[in-house]
């Protein structure tokens, strides 16, 4: 999943998270749209790019993979486990938070 989500020009990474949770941690060159205001903003996406979402734990960005799919996105994945197990996983000099 790591080496997929640094090919930056293949895969856009949407962060569903709130602002305050990104003020926190975030990962590289994310687009972030809170999933409060994603079908609001949905249109700042682009359908040629696969989209990897990515929230706190993963249940977010599982709703806004759907939300998406329904407008017609084609390539849309969960970053399972979010950013916290990236933390967990992968960055583990990154700040965690509950």
């Amino acid at each position: 999943m790591a080496q997929r989500l640094e090919q930056k020009s293949s895969i856009c990474l949407l962060d569903v998270r709130e602002d305050w949770e990104v003020e926190i941690c975030m990962i590289g060159e994310s687009v972030h749209i809170p999933l409060s205001e994603l079908h609001n903003r949905f249109g700042e996406l682009s359908q040629d790019r696969p989209i990897a979402i990515i929230c706190h734990h993963g249940v977010r960005s599982r709703h806004a993979g759907i939300f998406l799919e329904e407008y017609g996105f084609k390539d849309v994945f969960n970053v399972t486990g979010g950013i916290d197990v990236w933390a967990l996983e992968i960055a583990p000099d990154m700040t965690r938070y509950d």
